[in-house]
């Protein structure tokens, strides 16, 4: 006789993301493992008395979703400060003076979630600041998290003058006089940044919690937190070790450009202290590049000036050429999965040959290389994708025609190069595996949401806005396979999780209606009803009923 199952799923379609047998009736599970996915009446026999029914009434279910790349540790912190995310540009000043005043207590005002487009290339300005808090500085970080707007009394404890040099890697924004307008770029964010106070370890434990159990709300399972600093880390295991890490989560490990490889031997033990539980810390993040609207970007071509001429910027590339390929190769020879942020197109070429090199010097192995947001893929590096066996980690939220990309892209490139821009369909039939992520808190964490703009490419909650190249669509099987078993494979979780297969965790996640039925409405309206990990929730909506 076969042992019983522990929880069985019924009333609602299964989608397994499993190619050979891609939709079951029911799912089984038995000690957190998924013990037989199937036809209903199939699984009957598996029911015994302490059995647990979850009986749907319609809806899908499916893999927990993985997010390849994410902010989990500093999103959770984000949401205690000042939030302007979904605030409008003209109601910044207010929300910032209204936290500000319910936090007298605090020596700073830190937040972000500003978005760049409502600035225009100039970017925002202290003023506005200063008009609601003009005793204490104020650093709020833009949405993408590559620049941020502070204050006078911020710039005047950095001491930042119209003398003061842009550092290295970044840029102060000033007005034609010269001044400094309260508008910091990469590297220059750490002139402010620097100055203010740290979360405390309590605080960075607090805020993990805080971010899974938002991920969790939205189905999903496991992520990979993109650049882990180490007091980061320290929290991440002491969640692990005191069995509060409902997660699986992947520490992709913060590297320093200014400490070079004298931090190798640092980022090797602190992978072995951040192996615990649910917790691995195989990975490192590189910053290649910065962004395109503050003109960062590292372009194989300069950038225009809006009236189409050449500017002679060719955008910031935060490690040269050859130091990339030393330092990647030196990662990979350690073993680690190496994560690069890469947006222009000449950073991507400049990842895809390091990682060449590292092929080349320390011979193939099953490394879990990616790049990461791939806004600009010149045509002719989509092929090495898949012969270097690079993973595509793709945040498709943003392959639309937003005001970033109306106002702060397309009028500064050719149009051919406009034609680049997020390739995600193009990747994947070269044969790259193709990983989706968010980059929450830069963009909404709901994978649903994301998912909706890959397949269609039009601006989120505007169904009649102009698709943007639409030749560029994934169906819904890819986009889902993208954010569950792709995200899986970048995470080194494919063995587990991924597809909801016979042997496999039991990492679940059940939508409130069936988005492969054409009468379901947008994909991005669907909710998560529940989430469960190893076949127990971590999420569950109220109007659910395990029976018994």
């Amino acid at each position: 006789m076969s042992p019983k199952a522990d929880l069985i799923i019924v009333g609602a379609p299964v989608w397994t993301g499993d190619p050979a047998r891609p939709w079951a009736e029911a799912v089984a599970v038995r000690g957190g493992r998924v013990a037989a996915a199937g036809p209903e009446r199939e699984l009957a026999g598996l029911r015994g008395p302490a059995t647990r029914v979850l009986a749907l009434d319609g809806g899908l279910v499916l893999p927990g979703f993985a997010d390849a790349h994410v902010h989990t540790a500093a999103g959770g912190l984000e949401l205690t400060q000042c939030d302007l995310h979904g605030v409008e540009p003209e109601d910044y000043p207010a929300t910032v003076a209204r936290y500000a005043a319910e936090h007298p207590d605090l020596g700073w005002v830190l937040g972000g979630g500003w978005v760049l487009d409502a600035f225009g290339t100039a970017g925002p300005h202290l003023a506005a600041l200063d008009v609601v808090v003009a005793d204490r500085p104020v650093m709020l970080e833009s949405t993408d998290g590559h620049s941020a707007w502070v204050n006078s009394r911020a710039l005047e404890l950095a001491g930042i003058t119209r003398a003061t040099p842009d550092p290295p890697r970044g840029r102060i924004e000033r007005d034609a006089a010269g001044e400094p307008t309260g508008a910091l770029h990469e590297a220059a964010r750490a002139l402010v940044a620097d100055l203010a106070p740290e979360p405390t370890q309590a605080e960075w434990e607090a805020a993990i919690e805080r971010g899974q159990a938002h991920l969790h709300r939205l189905g999903i399972t496991a992520w990979q937190d993109a650049a882990v600093e180490p007091e980061m880390l320290a929290a991440y295991r002491a969640v692990a070790e005191r069995g509060r890490l409902t997660g699986r989560a992947v520490a992709a490990l913060r590297w320093e450009v200014e400490a070079g490889q004298a931090q190798l031997p640092g980022l090797v033990e602190r992978r072995q202290a951040g192996t615990v539980g649910r917790l691995r810390a195989g990975a490192v993040k590189i910053f290649a590049d910065g962004v395109f609207e503050n003109r960062t970007a590292a372009m194989l071509e300069p950038y225009l000036d809006g009236d189409g001429h050449p500017t002679g910027n060719l955008g910031i590339g935060m490690l040269g050429p050859e130091e990339l390929a030393k330092v990647v190769t030196a990662l990979d020879s350690e073993g680690f999965d190496v994560h690069v942020h890469a947006i222009g197109d000449r950073a991507v070429r400049d990842t895809l040959d390091a990682f060449e090199a590292a092929a080349a010097a320390n011979g193939r192995r099953d490394a879990r290389h990616q790049i990461a947001h791939l806004q600009f893929v010149h045509p002719d590096d989509r092929p090495r994708f898949r012969r270097l066996g690079v993973v595509a980690n793709a945040q498709p939220y943003w392959s639309c025609v937003d005001g970033y990309m109306r106002d702060l892209t397309l009028p500064f490139l050719e149009p051919e190069r406009a034609g680049w821009q997020y390739p995600w369909a193009s990747l994947r039939q070269a044969g790259a595996v193709l990983a989706f992520g968010s980059d929450w808190t830069v963009s909404t964490a709901n994978p649903l949401e994301e998912i909706e703009v890959a397949v269609h490419r039009l601006v989120p909650g505007d169904p009649g806005s102009e698709p943007f190249l639409p030749g560029e669509r994934v169906d819904l099987p890819t986009a889902l396979a993208a954010f569950t078993s792709g995200s899986a494979y970048a995470l080194r979780l494919e063995a587990e999780t991924g597809t909801v297969t016979p042997g496999k965790l039991a990492d679940l996640a059940v939508l409130d209606r069936d988005p492969f039925d054409p009468a379901a409405g947008p994909i991005g309206a669907a909710r998560v009803l529940a989430t469960l990990v190893e076949g127990e929730p971590v999420f569950a909506d109220a109007s659910l009923e395990l029976t018994g």
